[in-house]
């Protein structure tokens, strides 16, 4: 029986660190697309490509909702298509995991808000040392850009709302709502990202890799993040996920050749360190869904 146990909660965790790996593949490939298409052109891509999967997969037209529903799904959709366009933004100048890192700190903050006891100050501390190392502000060898640091925060503080909003807003409805949320996002970004490439969005040259980052970034991990949270503890998630900056920087560094300095990999350590504890620790930790 025990080992039934065991083999139960093993499946879900491989589950949901494949949705965080292909998150980071996709990363990968949309940087990739950045000297075609720019970084909004990318983010309209992403996003245009993965509405059209999930209105495939999950139909979401069947949905029935009631007004105080749908404004709920629109917030949700806007802070998603936001989040991606400023991590997008970050991904330009400055390295994936460095991008992934501050774009922790909105659901770090959000899973601290209401924190009280003298451990959770702990991890408070050591996530603003981490931050405060990232920024441009002398510590670093490697000097990051400015922009690149404020549109990595922007990110974060959206991917703070989308944990906010996707929580109401999924609580009834499950892959439905992310796809009607993914359209909305798309409506958002997608006129940014056409004035920004203009044409080049429409060329069959930069498609299949486009498709792979659709995949890759939204589609795959989405469906593999519902197989996989419903069956695992929130702090268990939150535990897992704190893994992300870790997983941005290797393939950074493996992909992208993108190399950080011994300073920035212990401020990434450091935030990874704060998120996990944060979760482990708390009483009702906040679900940190993926990214996108």
């Amino acid at each position: 029986m025990k080992h039934l146990q065991t083999d139960t909660v093993l499946v879900p965790i491989a589950v949901l660190i494949a949705a965080m790996f292909c998150f980071q593949l996709g990363a990968v490939l949309a940087k990739g697309l950045f000297p075609a298409v720019g970084a909004a052109g990318t983010t309209a891509l992403r996003m245009g490509l993965s509405s059209l999967i999930l209105l495939a997969v999950w139909r979401p037209w069947r949905m029935r909702l009631k007004l105080d529903e749908m404004r709920v799904i629109v917030m949700y959709g806007l802070s998603m298509g936001c989040m991606n366009l400023f991590f997008y933004l970050s991904l330009r100048s400055i390295p994936l995991g460095i991008a992934v890192a501050l774009e922790f700190a909105g659901p770090l903050a959000l899973a601290m808000v209401a924190s009280r006891r003298a451990l959770d100050f702990v991890w408070i501390l050591m996530a603003v040392l981490g931050l405060l190392t990232l920024l441009p502000l002398g510590f670093g060898s490697q000097p990051l850009d400015t922009m690149g640091v404020a549109y990595g925060l922007l990110a974060g503080l959206f991917w703070a709302l989308y944990i906010h909003f996707g929580r109401k807003a999924g609580a009834a409805h499950g892959g439905q709502t992310t796809a009607l949320g993914m359209v909305i996002g798309a409506i958002v970004v997608v006129p940014i990202g056409a004035a920004e490439a203009g044409a080049h969005l429409l060329s069959t040259a930069i498609l299949p890799v486009a498709l792979g980052v659709a995949l890759l970034s939204s589609a795959v991990p989405y469906s593999l993040e519902m197989l996989a949270m419903p069956r695992l503890p929130t702090r268990t998630v939150g535990v897992l996920m704190s893994l992300d900056p870790a997983l941005g920087a290797l393939s950074g560094l493996c992909f992208l050749g993108e190399r950080l300095s011994w300073i920035q990999w212990a401020a990434i350590a450091s935030i990874m360190v704060a998120s996990a504890g944060s979760a482990a620790s708390s009483q009702d930790a906040v679900p940190q869904l993926l990214p996108d």
